[in-house]
């Protein structure tokens, strides 16, 4: 069974996507921050991770991805970054050079479009 880090501080959003993806067959993880997102997927390396940019910091989730492709044992997991910075005031804070990313789904999210996304990496 595949395991699926969420990485958000919006306890909300994080059951949700809980609930699709455990009614999924899929088993989740959670992190609440990047830092704390970076030691659980370098303790029990998660299958997929989806990843969202507005946390701790504006662009928390960009350096987590950074990170994540710098390091040799986290480079190659699949990563969905899941935000709605797009939309936000924060959007020209988005960097424009290439952001290490699988594919990006927007919020609100849709919780068919998540599990689209999820199995189009995993199967299924």
């Amino acid at each position: 069974m595949a395991r699926i880090l969420i990485v958000d501080d919006d306890p909300d959003f994080l059951l949700i996507c809980r609930r699709i993806l455990e009614a999924e067959g899929f088993r989740v993880m959670e992190a609440r921050s990047g830092s704390e997102a970076l030691q659980v997927m370098r303790k029990t390396r998660p299958d997929l991770v989806l990843l969202d940019v507005m946390m701790t910091t504006t662009l928390e989730g960009v350096d987590v991805s950074r990170e994540m492709e710098a390091d040799p044992k986290l480079k190659d997991i699949p990563l969905v970054m899941v935000s709605s910075i797009a939309t936000s005031e924060y959007a020209s804070e988005f960097p424009e050079e290439r952001v290490p990313i699988d594919a990006w789904i927007s919020k609100p999210i849709q919780p068919e479009v998540l599990v689209k996304t999820v199995k189009r990496f995993l199967g299924g």
